[in-house]
């Protein structure tokens, strides 16, 4: 599984799949119903957790903006400018049967427009 690590500004994990099947990882099985969850709007990219829902965490503004960017930087609008970025609560993201890796379908989201940006890696 291919995921990579990150820390938000204020101590938050922020979790990135790197492909397909990362992706399916990440959102259905890793997930916890209340993290929130990230993919950039209407392009290819990673699917993208900050990892707040296990630990009770509020999720501040802050955190959701560099979650976002990093949801724009691992996607086909890396170099987009101003790049809108869906979010929701994870319990919200669901798998249709039959679709193949990395597909979902959401409800409730929000939308978020950032820069991408790239934060650094924890192991």
């Amino acid at each position: 599984m291919k995921i990579k690590k990150f820390l938000s500004s204020t101590g938050i994990e922020i979790w990135v799949g790197q492909d397909d099947y990362s992706n399916d990882e990440l959102s259905i099985k890793i997930a916890h119903p209340n993290d929130i969850w990230f993919h950039v709007s209407g392009a290819p990219g990673s699917h993208v957790l900050l990892r707040c829902g296990e630990t009770g965490m509020e999720a501040d503004r802050e955190s959701v903006r560099e979650a976002a960017a990093l949801a724009a930087w691992y996607s086909k609008q890396r170099n987009g400018g101003n790049v809108a970025v869906h979010h929701c609560l994870a319990k919200y993201v669901k798998k249709p049967r039959g679709a193949k890796p990395g597909t979902v379908t959401i409800s409730k989201e929000k939308k978020v427009k950032v820069r991408p940006a790239l934060r650094d890696e924890i192991n």
